[in-house]
């Protein structure tokens, strides 16, 4: 494998993948922000997902694209459209004058085109788009991914921390992936000879969110559950009062979606050992 290209590469599980790679990587990022966070990270390029010729000169020199870009809360600045579907034609226009010969794209359990929820429709739109292309094409689904120094595990453990914590529809059921695996996933991906098309992958156990709240626990944290429709106007209200809210309808929707599937398929494809979620959450804890 050449030169491998990772956009999105400034999130938690690009930086892994960065780390762990080791052949040469271009890291992609959209401002000089997101470009300092990566110091020591050798080739790293800001590029607008809308220049597709900046597009290409990131894809120049490289054989492999880990497409990892991604939102679940929409803004003005920032659409559902723009981040997915969008950021994904251009970059197959792009990769397709490079010559890339593989993409590995991070989506998320629950995406459907036919979905009501507006993010799990994009996100499967970007997948029709990448699996439609000429470019051998690889999508891994997760669902809530947990890793060391992360935004949810640290959401978690927050309230893992408290008496009492208050959750829309506690009843909803989580299946946490760690994110070693999720990167293992997408090096093997990467590599030639990988099934492409979908693969979906979770870590081995499904249990509600009061359950995985109660499990990280050391306080024995009691869990509210509110009412999922109050969320729903929480969420409503939120996104009338301003162009950026802290959370909105369709975020809520993903946060609030069923995971429970049978990993193992998945896992068999790509060769990798799923961590146990006891395990997961040691290492998150510490």
């Amino acid at each position: 494998m050449e030169r491998v290209l990772v956009t999105g590469a400034n999130g938690h599980l690009g930086r892994r993948l960065l780390e762990e790679l080791t052949v040469p990587t271009r890291a992609m990022v959209r401002s000089e922000a997101a470009a300092a966070t990566l110091a020591g990270h050798g080739d790293v390029c800001i590029v607008d997902y809308a220049d597709v010729e900046a597009l290409r000169r990131a894809c120049a020199g490289c054989s492999a694209v880990a497409h990892l870009v991604g939102i679940i809360k929409e803004s003005d600045s920032a659409t559902y459209a723009a981040a997915h579907e969008d950021a994904s034609r251009n970059l197959l226009r792009a990769a397709s004058d490079a010559g890339i010969r593989r993409i590995v794209y991070l989506s998320i359990l629950g995406a459907d085109e036919d979905s009501t929820n507006a993010c799990l429709a994009s996100k499967a739109r970007a997948e029709t788009i990448l699996l439609g292309s000429a470019i051998p094409s690889l999508v891994i689904r997760v669902p809530m991914v947990l890793g060391e120094g992360d935004y949810a595990s640290a959401a978690l453990l927050a309230k893992a921390s408290r008496r009492i914590a208050f959750e829309f529809r506690a009843s909803s059921l989580e299946q946490p992936i760690y994110a070693g695996d999720v990167v293992d996933a997408i090096l093997t991906g990467l590599a030639p000879g990988v099934p492409l098309g979908v693969l979906e992958l979770a870590g081995p156990r499904s249990l509600t969110r009061r359950e995985l709240i109660a499990l990280a626990s050391a306080v024995g944290t009691r869990v509210v559950s509110l009412p999922l429709g109050l969320g729903y106007a929480l969420a409503w209200m939120l996104e009338r009062l301003g162009a950026n809210p802290p959370l909105t309808r369709a975020m809520l929707g993903v946060l609030d979606h069923d995971d429970d599937i049978d990993p193992q398929p998945g896992a068999e494809a790509l060769g990798i050992r799923l961590t146990g979620l006891v395990e997961m959450l040691a290492r998150v804890s510490d």
